[in-house]
């Protein structure tokens, strides 16, 4: 099929660089003449692993292409998707400038029959509201389809070709049809329903996820506090097939470009329709308040955070992505910096990013992770990047000036930890005080 994809982020660069792989044309469309250039030389202007060489390969064979050109590209195409962004504005609610922009030159590019297909994440009425503003500056013959992308930054190119199950929303029956067949070869659930209904599957999936990211925090919050343990909690949860073990690990709250803008833009659209979402707006809360926790428990180690130094491992809000977007370490670094601390920063790939939004004289951003580490009164593990768990605690010890580690995400297990001198504290797990008494390790 000749495809046009309209955007190139996250899900606009690899969809149309996965479409390609699977035989398709695709023409990738963006305004930024910078980030186009960047892409027709076959470099990748995110962090996704296997994105690059997917795009090069298919670059070279000539079924993908880029270009700031929407009505050539819409010319050659049979298909366009949009998958432009939607950011949050101040109230929560999507923003969708951007995409109804896109679609009235999308309209005013058409020549025949064309199938609009919105992997944007919109509220519900979004795409009867993109055709009612095609249709008023266009006589040429269309359909919006809307089909949500469920993608997770850093490992989206397998959720692209291995996806759980594909949502079609479609009012034209042929219409469905011929997005069915664009999907096929990736798999055989493939679910279609109507266009309100598809738009809602988007936000209630992700507010479902999320909040069990938010209740198995507060149960590990409550574990501290009567001494059990959320990993193994979690763990005996997971085993009910009611439950599952997916999104039932503990840890300082989730961040990123999808969870935070679409519970809240999901809270916004029932609030249009005067219902007042309480479980959502706890689900938000229990998030926001989660990372704080970090900061408590600094000040139990150390009191009086001013001049004292902190290193933190991890800015990305996940591993395998450079995305700092509503990371709980941003959170986190402006607070120590609020309270008078240094910081010494790092992150594998996103401490770029990090520094676009963050500069001060009391935060270092080190060349790696000893660096970080070295001469520090605590390490804070923020991001569970591979090679910091591959680290020896000794080593660790041996570059911080105290022995204190804040461990965000419950990288580290208690039997590594027995023969450091460690004070520790992770999430929802017994604070180990390591100690030794003639030469056998104890808990304090």
């Amino acid at each position: 099929m000749r495809l046009a994809v309209i955007g190139t982020g996250y899900v606009g660069l690899v969809s149309g660089v996965c479409f390609a792989e699977l035989g398709n044309e695709v023409i990738c469309v963006d305004q930024d003449a910078d980030k186009v250039a960047i892409l027709q030389r076959g470099e990748v202007p995110i962090y996704e692993p296997g994105l690059e060489d997917l795009m090069r390969r298919n670059m070279q064979a000539g079924r993908l292409s880029f270009t700031e050109d929407t009505r050539e590209a819409v010319r050659c195409s049979d298909i366009i998707i949009l998958a432009v962004g939607t950011p949050p504005l101040p109230s929560g609610e999507a923003n969708l400038a951007y995409i109804e922009q896109a679609a009235l030159e999308i309209a005013a590019a058409m020549e025949g029959y064309r199938i609009i297909m919105t992997k944007s994440t919109v509220p519900v009425g979004t795409n009867e509201r993109l055709s009612a503003l095609i249709r008023s500056v266009t006589e040429q013959p269309f359909d919006v389809v809307s089909v949500p992308e469920f993608l997770r930054e850093g490992s989206a190119v397998r959720d692209t070709f291995h996806p759980d199950r594909i949502i079609i929303g479609a009012a034209q029956p042929e219409a469905a049809e011929r997005i069915k067949e664009l999907h096929q070869q990736l798999t055989d659930q493939i679910i279609v329903t109507d266009i309100r209904s598809a738009e809602m599957i988007k936000y209630a999936s992700n507010a479902f996820l999320a909040t069990k990211i938010s209740f198995i925090n507060e149960i590990a919050n409550i574990c501290e506090k009567v001494g059990a343990d959320v990993t193994r909690v979690a763990a005996g949860m997971g085993f009910d097939h009611r439950i599952g073990p997916a999104f039932l690990q503990a840890g300082i709250g989730y961040g990123g470009s999808c969870f935070p803008k679409d519970t809240q833009a999901l809270i916004q659209i029932a609030g249009h329709v005067d219902y007042e979402f309480k479980l959502l707006k706890a689900v938000v809360e229990v998030n926001n308040d989660q990372r704080y926790n970090v900061i408590t428990k600094l000040e139990a180690l150390l009191g009086e955070l001013r001049g004292r130094t902190v290193a933190i491992w991890g800015l990305a809000f996940k591993p395998e992505t450079d995305d700092v977007r509503a990371a709980p370490a941003l959170d986190i670094v402006e607070e120590l910096l609020q309270r008078g601390a240094s910081v010494q920063a790092y992150d594998p790939v996103a401490a770029g990013n990090f520094r676009q939004l963050i500069e001060h004289e009391r935060l270092y951003y080190a060349k790696d992770a000893q660096d970080a580490a070295t001469g520090a009164d605590a390490l804070c593990l923020l991001t569970e990047w591979r090679e910091f768990a591959e680290y020896s605690l000794h080593d660790i010890r041996s570059w911080l000036k105290a022995p204190n580690l804040i461990d965000g995400r419950n990288v580290f297990t208690e039997e590594q930890l027995l023969a450091t001198d460690f004070a520790y504290y992770s999430v929802g797990r017994p604070h180990i005080r390591c100690g030794v008494r003639e030469g056998i390790p104890i808990l304090l």
